[in-house]
């Protein structure tokens, strides 16, 4: 099943081991990216401010089920890779993270190994791979269906929290509240149906 990605990781530095990692994605057609931007219109959105800023990463959010925060040296003292990270656990993203400092960059020289981005986050239990040793091009379908999979039961509950949420709000604050934990706890049947 081809899913949408996000990509994350550090623009300045990591873009071009970026994006090698999201070409052979392409080529290997299971996976549709977004989140790439090249450096003229990265620049005009910066000469718009934050606003300008998280408004771009919302609208390439849209549609995606997978988080991949490509982990450079830098990248976990990143402010935006840290705010993606965050507004993806928010919406139920399926999260990875695939160390890339192996991969060489246009002068051909590797990188040293960053820290992990999401424990700066505050989010533990992410798998993260490296795309030159755990062989990226070959396995990177595979990591994002087992991260959308493990974030299926994320999803549905935060769906159906909302959906009983809206259902009860004609009723007032009480409604709402249990809107909700219905709506809650019906997107985890429906979770529990739909692994089997």
């Amino acid at each position: 099943m081809v899913h949408k990605v996000f990509f994350s990781f550090h623009y300045e530095r990591d873009n071009w081991r970026a994006g090698q990692v999201r070409n052979s994605g392409i080529t290997k057609s299971d996976v549709e990216s977004a989140g790439f931007i090249d450096a003229v219109e990265w620049e005009s959105i910066q000469r718009e401010g934050d606003k300008a800023i998280e408004s771009w990463i919302e609208k390439q959010m849209e549609g995606t089920a997978v988080t991949v925060v490509l982990i450079g040296a830098q990248t976990a003292n990143r402010r935006w890779v840290l705010h993606e990270i965050k507004r993806s656990a928010e919406k139920g993203n399926g999260l990875l993270g695939i160390y890339i400092h192996n991969v060489k960059d246009m002068e051909g020289k590797k990188d040293s190994q960053g820290k992990n981005p999401f424990t700066e986050c505050g989010i533990e239990d992410v798998p993260i791979y490296d795309w030159a040793e755990d062989n990226g091009y070959e396995n990177f379908g595979k990591w994002v269906e087992a991260a959308y999979q493990k974030a299926l039961p994320k999803a549905g509950k935060a769906v159906g929290a909302g959906a009983g949420a809206a259902i009860g709000a004609p009723f007032g604050l009480l409604g709402v509240v249990i809107g909700a934990a219905v709506g809650y706890l019906f997107g985890n049947e429906v979770d529990k149906e739909s692994k089997g």
